[in-house]
């Protein structure tokens, strides 16, 4: 209890996405095609929700587990460093504006459709590493810590190949995950702590060249 308190805006964020994720795998498939993210749609259906529904909903486990676990590696610390307000908006700018890219990218293609929380998790990820550039994460079965850096960095460059070579994972309902989110997402969060904190950049350089 103390680690949710200490962590309310994170611990309600993985809760949602983990949540709705699961029902729509699992229980009810309905919750993912309904909420599907189709930029040629938003307007003329007015499915104004999707960008933000479709944001807590994954194709399958694995799309699920990676971006859970990257938000709760780097979220978490994150959230008790520059405060919930300032987490929650950074989550919601990251979740914006990769969504927002999204649109103009494929507001002409009527089949286009995508899920995914990975711009804002992305957004999250690089603003918890202007803060502490020198963490790391596990990922089994790699029997040594992979430099956080070096882990965004890894996953940017992923993003960027399947989404150049078209491979996109599909879920139940033959959606996309949404790799256009994942650069956009990673600029907010660097571009959120620029704004709201500029003496991070300071920090960092300190950090790094002492």
């Amino acid at each position: 209890m103390a680690f949710i308190t200490a962590n309310p805006a994170a611990s309600l964020l993985l809760a949602a996405m983990v949540l709705a994720s699961l029902a729509g795998l699992f229980a009810v498939p309905a919750i993912v095609e309904r909420n599907l993210f189709r930029p040629y749609w938003l307007l003329r259906r007015r499915e104004y929700a999707t960008p933000v529904a479709s944001a807590f909903l994954h194709a399958d486990l694995g799309h699920l587990f990676f971006n859970a676990f990257t938000f709760w590696a780097f979220g978490f610390a994150l959230e008790r460093q520059i405060g919930s307000a300032r987490f929650a908006a950074l989550y919601a700018f990251g979740l914006l504006f990769s969504s927002v890219g999204t649109y103009f990218k494929h507001r002409h293609d009527p089949g286009y459709r995508c899920l995914g929380a990975s711009g804002a998790i992305l957004a999250v990820l690089f603003a918890a590493i202007v803060y502490a550039p020198k963490s790391s994460i596990f990922i089994l079965p790699i029997p040594v810590p992979i430099p956080a850096p070096l882990f965004a960095v890894a996953y940017v460059a992923y993003s960027w190949y399947a989404k150049e070579g078209g491979r996109f994972s599909s879920g139940m309902a033959g959606q996309k995950i949404n790799h256009d989110a994942h650069l956009i997402g990673a600029l907010v969060g660097l571009a959120f702590v620029l704004v709201t904190d500029p003496g991070a950049y300071a920090q960092l350089l300190r950090t790094i060249f002492g």
